[in-house]
């Protein structure tokens, strides 16, 4: 009785699915990141140097821009 082992995917398509999950996973960051920017005061925004204006464009860009 022989064996053979075979990838479900050839390599091409496997590096086409990590760079998509990759994306996937910047965009879940991305969308975290402004959530979480949303809730800072006003004295976390000076701290960290921008204005509550800065945050209003950052927080209403789609989650594909960076």
């Amino acid at each position: 009785m022989s064996t053979t082992t075979m990838t479900s995917f050839p390599t091409y398509r496997r590096s086409h699915w990590g760079q998509f999950k990759s994306r996937v996973a910047e965009w879940h960051r991305r969308s975290r990141s402004r959530d979480e920017l949303q809730g800072f005061s006003d004295a976390d925004l000076r701290d960290i140097g921008i204005s509550r204006c800065d945050v209003h464009h950052e927080i209403h860009k789609p989650f594909w821009m960076a």
